[in-house]
């Protein structure tokens, strides 16, 4: 081939390459204006927006909740079975013409082996009947015709339905069992104080049987017993400033009292009205002479770092935390290491099971009423709910709690210890806490 054609091939090649593409695009682009291509895929933008809306659809749907388990209790007077959720409570009661019986149902709700391995257990009410069948809400069933009547009570953090289901008939008490609170509770003087303080240590004596707390009756007034903490020769904790813990607590239990008094119209003991020094085993006594439905004792947290602030309610049990456990040794007046097996054999008391499961269903309730109410005006820190081996809810036969309600040695705390303002508003949270454990908090379905 001649150089010069050669040469000029090139040239040829990049005037004829873009010709016969603008052909074939021509080509493409008439064929799909007269009809050729009808059926086609969406395009791919189009594609991508359909995933990120379907994603977004699926991320929008709430994932089930799980019965993780189930715990029943024999009473003197009810069995009451407590259902353990993780997630959100969907109940809702199921419209039926059945009269002897009624289902109740949590939907979107998923039942664990664990949980249905229990409705098996030797014991189990007989009266209820709990499944799940697959697509279909976690069902409760209770048989009317078994019992006399029942209450529904939902509990938050953690999530729980507790169900009480009263018989027909009131099953006769063993000699283990402690008298029912729906008898009558004989009336105490007001001025009631506990008896002499010993200079004794307090005993790690096991605890006497416990009682619960029932729906009062016309006839008889609930009684709670309020412990503030420390006294006479005993300061306790101590501020900067030269704020003393047993002069604050004092004052918020006299604010407490006057509240349960008047608006609950409940009967209210007082472990110390002035600043005397009572021994921890004579306060527990006291409650416990005087057939008390709630123990409620008040105190302030103190912290080697300043900065730590905020408030917290213990209710009895192994201590939670390192932390926990220095909290109770301090409040018991012992040393550390005198604070830990002691609990071991009393929590194998199955009566003491009893008071710990109602005394953390008292601790959460008033912990969030507390937290609620302060939270309105302050910033509050909330440490949570824990469990510790404290004295006087170790040897108290009623549900009890112990709350922390701020950090002398916290300068801003302190500041706002001070303050008959913040004393009222801490009285008033606790208050709350303790009227809706007693009172709005059952829910009756029936």
């Amino acid at each position: 081939m001649p150089r010069i054609v050669r040469l000029f091939i090139p040239w040829i090649l990049c005037l004829l390459i873009p010709t016969l593409f603008s052909g074939t695009l021509g080509a493409v682009q008439l064929s799909s204006s007269v009809g050729l291509t009808q059926h086609h895929s969406p395009p791919f933008a189009q594609l991508i927006s359909t995933k990120k809306s379907s994603r977004r659809q699926t991320g929008n749907a709430q994932p089930p909740s799980l019965v993780q388990n189930l715990r029943f209790h024999r009473y003197a007077d009810h069995t009451r079975l407590v259902i353990d959720v993780e997630g959100q409570l969907h109940l809702r009661k199921r419209s039926q013409t059945k009269t002897d019986q009624v289902i109740l149902e949590l939907a979107n709700t998923r039942l664990s082996k664990r949980a249905f391995g229990k409705t098996r257990n030797t014991g189990f009410p007989q009266s209820v009947q709990i499944a799940r069948k697959w697509g279909n809400p976690v069902t409760i069933t209770i048989d009317l015709s078994a019992i006399n009547t029942y209450k529904v009570i939902t509990l938050n953090n953690p999530t729980r339905l507790v169900l009480d289901l009263f018989p027909s008939t009131e099953p006769k008490m063993n000699g283990d069992d402690k008298p029912s609170l729906v008898q009558k509770i004989p009336e105490k003087s007001e001025n009631a104080t506990p008896r002499a303080a010993r200079k004794n240590p307090p005993s790690t004596a096991k605890p006497v049987p416990v009682q619960s707390v029932k729906p009062a009756k016309s006839s008889q007034r609930l009684l709670i017993v309020l412990d503030p903490g420390h006294g006479g020769k005993d300061p306790g904790a101590l501020g900067r400033k030269g704020t003393r813990e047993k002069d604050i607590v004092l004052k918020v239990s006299k604010q407490l009292k006057q509240m349960i008094t008047e608006r609950l119209n409940a009967k209210v003991l007082m472990t110390r009205e002035d600043d005397v020094f009572i021994e921890l085993e004579d306060r527990a006594k006291f409650a416990n002479s005087e057939k008390a439905d709630l123990f409620v004792s008040i105190h302030i947290n103190s912290h080697p770092k300043h900065s730590v602030k905020g408030l917290e309610l213990y209710h009895f049990g192994q201590a939670s935390d390192p932390r926990a456990l220095e909290v109770a040794a301090r409040e018991n007046g012992t040393p550390l290491e005198n604070n830990g097996p002691a609990w071991q054999f009393i929590l194998a008391d199955k009566l003491t099971d009893k008071k710990i499961d109602e005394s953390r269903d008292l601790a959460w309730i008033a912990r969030k009423a507390l937290v609620g109410h302060l939270r309105k005006h302050y910033k509050i820190k909330d440490h949570g709910v824990k469990t510790a081996p404290f004295f006087v809810l170790r040897n108290t036969t009623m549900p009890g709690i112990l709350a922390e309600i701020a950090f002398v040695s916290n300068p801003i705390e302190e500041k706002l210890l001070r303050s008959t303002t913040y004393q009222t508003r801490v009285a008033e949270g606790i208050y709350q806490g303790i009227k809706a454990y007693v009172a709005p908090l059952q829910t009756v379905l029936r």
